[in-house]
């Protein structure tokens, strides 16, 4: 892995130098920044010029430079200055499609490429996501969800199948739907990029699809959707060898999710040193449930604060088409969450949905299903404090044979770590599992809860060393409960 990332690095170095050599002002192509002129005939022309005369950069400086879809070109860098804020028309139809996806800046194909600055790329989400809900209702475009949300609506960045990809410096705001999405691509660095998405329904932060070779570092990610989200469309491609590092993430769904579309799979993957907070689901949720194949994911040293769920594990069988996949060789360690007893993202301008009820508050999962186990995951130096309370007049699920198998499997539906209501622990549900360690892990209820801390069930090697859990009033009551544990 190291030695991928230092090849990588001095690639988009040698990228970087290139580049710089040849720098173009926008203004020498006629491109306006007064905010109302639509520019995109001719930024778009000044960057086919410079892909097309051996590369450079296409320098933006100060204003608002109003433009619908942008191609970038190989070998070509869009550079925003400070005080620079690319502006994305409301009108539907300045927007341009590449493999289903509207985007703002747009690139399939292409090498060499990059977006860097301090400056802004604002896609005025709330008024472009109102404008297409206008064309869907005068008939005008087709919404398949039928749920007046548009799930077609443009995503501020879409770069698929390209390589040596660099997105650095830069702010990026108000998306109408996904933020940032790399599809397919190879040897990608993000770095040091602000971004407040939090405008509309569905918009994911940074969305990684089926990409190798990626560093994502020293970045603010806040979104209304999954923070940062790793996918797997296509059961050819998985993502792969990739590093998050020193990032902080807020979501009104989870922090860190591999999933849920998840049909090739995730391998190689390393998440140390990042922050999340004020996050309505899960700090961390990975999930196979399409057919992919999980293996070898670490997080190390992750802090969350205020998020109603901190791990969940979880595999299935949804959109597989008969594929098995599996989810192994898991990490955690050096862990701290706080879970609240309310609605971690209340006040925000679009909250996640009321999760299933009723329920008291979920424990971390690691939830297999009977043909597809979880295997081999170690829970390492892991704190989560819990605001316990829970009350059995209000949901109830006991600990009994009979109680543990009225817990639906659910190996078809969408994964979540409410999914089942009720469970009957507070602090950790382990079920259809193999080779699961916990060392030195501490977990805190903060009021009496009629649940113990942990549940396991049909697990096959379970280790567990220097567990501490604490609950008022709770000295004599039994707080690790086994069922079919092997």
């Amino acid at each position: 892995m190291k030695r991928i990332l230092i090849f990588l690095a001095s690639a988009l170095i040698a990228v970087s130098v290139s580049a710089q050599e040849k720098i173009h002002q926008a203004s020498s192509f006629g491109i306006k920044s007064d905010g109302v002129t639509l520019n995109t005939r001719s930024i778009q022309a000044a960057i086919d010029y410079i892909g097309s005369h051996g590369g450079g950069v296409l320098e933006i400086s100060v204003g608002r430079y109003l433009t619908g879809s942008i191609h970038l070109k190989s070998n070509v860098e869009l550079r925003l200055l400070e005080g620079a804020v690319l502006v994305g028309s409301t009108n539907p139809y300045d927007y341009d499609m590449v493999e289903g996806n509207y985007g703002l800046l747009l690139a399939k194909g292409q090498k060499n490429i990059s977006v860097k600055g301090k400056g802004v790329i604002d896609g005025r989400g709330f008024d472009c996501a109102l404008n297409f809900l206008n064309q869907v209702h005068l008939g005008f475009l087709d919404d398949t969800t039928k749920y007046d949300r548009v799930t077609k609506r443009p995503k501020l960045i879409y770069f698929r199948e390209c390589e040596n990809v660099v997105i650095e410096g830069i702010n990026l705001r108000n998306s109408a739907e996904w933020t940032l999405v790399t599809d397919q691509c190879e040897n990608l660095t993000i770095s040091g990029i602000l971004m407040d998405s939090k405008n509309y329904w569905n918009n994911d932060g940074l969305d990684i699809v089926d990409c190798r070779h990626v560093l994502i570092k020293d970045s603010f990610i806040d979104a209304s959707d999954d923070a940062i989200c790793f996918k797997s469309h296509s059961a050819e491609h998985l993502c792969e060898d990739i590093e998050v590092r020193n990032c902080i993430a807020r979501s009104s769904a989870s922090g860190f999710k591999f999933g849920t579309v998840s049909r090739g799979g995730f391998k190689n993957i390393r998440i140390i040193n990042n922050k999340v907070y004020d996050t309505h689901r899960s700090a961390i949720t990975i999930q196979s449930v399409d057919g992919g194949e999980i293996e070898n994911i670490l997080v190390d040293n992750l802090e969350a604060v205020n998020t109603s769920n901190a791990i969940y594990l979880r595999t299935g069988i949804r959109w597989n088409n008969g594929k098995m996949g599996y989810l192994r060789n898991i990490t955690l360690s050096n862990i701290k969450v706080e879970v609240p007893l309310g609605k971690a993202d209340a006040g925000y301008s679009y909250e996640g949905p009321i999760e299933d009820l009723p329920r008291n508050t979920s424990p971390s999962g690691i939830v297999g299903i009977p043909d597809i186990p979880i295997e081999n995951v170690i829970l390492k130096n892991v704190e989560i404090i819990y605001p316990g309370g829970g009350n059995k007049n209000y949901a109830y699920r006991g600990t009994s044979p009979e109680e543990l198998d009225s817990i639906p499997e659910m190996i078809d539906v969408y994964p979540e770590f409410s999914q089942f209501k009720e469970l009957p622990s507070w602090g950790l549900f382990i079920r259809h599992a193999k080779g699961i360690t916990l060392d030195n892990v501490r977990l805190v209820a903060e009021a009496k809860d009629y649940r113990p801390a942990i549940v396991a069930d049909d697990v096959q090697g379970l280790e567990i060393k220097n567990l501490k859990t604490e609950e008022p009033g709770s000295k004599t009551k039994k707080q690790v409960v086994k069922r079919n544990v092997r």
